[in-house]
């Protein structure tokens, strides 16, 4: 992965955001921009310096996780308001500070202008800035490493699901979940985001299988919907409206492509079966670093599709007191179209 570049993008968007420095606190973003995977550190990007601090837990990780990222750091090891005047010293050099205005809180953003940045007062015309999606809108593009990882995490994750789902993945290679794992049968099947209860898996009926799993920090995230035995008919047209609604929405996936565009290729397959209103969430979600990332995929979302995006196609029908149908892949969005990264079988009979 090109983590030692990513510094030196999210630099050349300081004019634009207005602001001359951006002290980074959300974690994530941090790991996206040096390699760091610790629990406790702050980042402030200058235009021509990066100060990165942490507590004595993480010295000796931090200097060999952004040596191995390739990314030049001063490294400061401090604790409590040690922290803050260390910032506070290299900050002063600038006259606007960007802070991430969706990973703060008030009570923070009034001590980063009054404690940490000279006594600023906590307007939007003081020194201490808001901005929103500078890291965020970096990370939408996945390099060629990033893909890797979410592929592998998706291989991971695609074979030999049983009742020791989680053990499996982790004995494969898995970190981590990337989030706990649905599993709902019969009416349960009619809640998006169910979760697995003591109720047993009676013949016939459907059953919703959502996981995922992390690799080097990289989520996956795939659906499938299977029936254990023959299903009754209204199950099986159900099952058979989805697989052609993720299909087309597949399909409809390509750089330049808006994504409310994909959502509409789904829906209509679905609203052309009577079962528009049983279609309850959006289309699909960015993957990354964390399992719901931009751009988003739905009728209300303005995002467009570009190369190197990392999205999920996953329509479902939700009837209640009845069951429920998702099927769910991880794509890599290309120039002509998209590659799939989740290869499970979609045959939905289980003998």
């Amino acid at each position: 992965m090109d983590v030692g570049g990513r510094v030196g993008r999210l630099r050349e968007r300081f004019e634009e955001a207005g602001v001359d420095a951006l002290l980074v606190t959300n974690l994530v973003n941090v790991r996206y921009l040096t390699g760091f995977t610790g629990s406790a550190a702050l980042l402030l990007v200058g235009p021509d310096d990066l100060l990165f601090v942490t507590d004595g837990r993480y010295g000796e990780q931090s200097a060999e996780q952004l040596g191995v990222a390739e990314v030049e750091a001063r490294i400061e090891v401090q604790t409590g308001t040690g922290q803050r005047e260390v910032v506070k010293e290299a900050g002063a050099k600038f006259p606007r500070i960007g802070v991430e205005a969706d990973d703060v809180t008030w009570a923070q953003y009034e001590a980063y202008a009054e404690k940490w940045f000279d006594g600023a007062e906590p307007s939007r015309h003081g020194r201490v800035v808001g901005v929103k999606g500078l890291v965020a809108d970096l990370r939408r593009v996945k390099d060629a490493g990033e893909q890797a990882r979410i592929a592998a995490a998706c291989r991971v994750s695609e074979h030999d699901f049983a009742l020791d789902l989680e053990f499996e993945m982790r004995r494969r290679g898995a970190e981590a979940v990337s989030f706990e794992a649905i599993v709902a049968s019969g009416p349960n099947g009619a809640k998006p985001h169910a979760r697995p209860s003591e109720r047993a898996i009676r013949a016939g009926e459907l059953v919703v299988l959502d996981f995922g799993c992390k690799v080097d920090g990289y989520c996956s995230d795939m659906t499938r919907t299977v029936a254990v035995g023959e299903p009754a008919p209204e199950a099986r047209r159900m099952y058979d409206v989805v697989l052609a609604s993720q299909e087309a929405g597949v399909a409809a996936t390509r750089a330049g492509v808006e994504a409310a565009e994909v959502d509409r290729a789904c829906r209509e397959v679905i609203e052309e079966a009577g079962w528009g209103d049983a279609f309850l969430h959006g289309t699909g979600h960015g993957v990354g670093l964390e399992i719901h990332e931009d751009p988003r995929v739905a009728s209300t979302s303005g995002d467009t599709l570009a190369t190197g995006h990392v999205v999920t196609v996953e329509p479902g029908v939700y009837l209640a007191g009845q069951g429920g149908v998702r099927i769910e892949d991880t794509v890599v969005v290309t120039e002509g179209g998209c590659e799939v990264l989740t290869h499970a079988p979609k045959d939905l009979i289980l003998e």
